[in-house]
């Protein structure tokens, strides 16, 4: 029997949006590499999720996956609207889009919650402004059969 407990942590920081892949060439060949700062991200990521895996086997299964993007109050926001958005109220429009968020907590996630994003069948996703900047993710393995 598998481990079904949910993986519950916290992605600090402002949210990264995974970047689209960039071409060089080296030695006249052509190669695809992500972004630093989206490598950098998914390195955080994974360290997050460590620290809650401690030791525990990758989820092998269907899983469900909560995640609830807050990003910062932007300082330059009169008072009012700080306050609409610190109720959740005004709803962060702008970038990073909420897709690339996912694909970097997903592939963040790939040999170290579970073994591959292909696992995911279910998702809750937010994207809100927040005090703290972060993406909380809870990861919750399913009971069912696999393909």
């Amino acid at each position: 029997m598998h481990d079904l407990k949910p993986v519950s942590f916290v992605v600090p920081g402002e949210p990264v949006g995974k970047g689209r892949p960039r071409l060089s060439t080296r030695h006249g060949f052509a190669r695809m590499h992500s972004t630093d700062k989206t490598i950098a991200y998914e390195g955080l990521i994974a360290h997050a999720a460590q620290q809650v895996m401690a030791g525990r086997d990758l989820i092998e299964g269907p899983v469900m996956v909560e995640l609830h993007i807050a990003l910062s109050i932007p300082q330059s926001m009169s008072k009012k609207r700080k306050a609409l958005a610190a109720a959740g109220d005004l709803f962060p429009t702008k970038k990073p889009d909420m897709d690339n968020v996912i694909k970097a907590i997903y592939d963040g996630l790939n040999g170290v919650v579970w073994k591959d994003d292909v696992q995911v069948v279910d998702a809750h996703v937010r994207k809100r402004f927040g005090d703290t900047p972060g993406v909380s993710v809870r990861v919750v393995p399913l009971v069912g059969e696999c393909s």
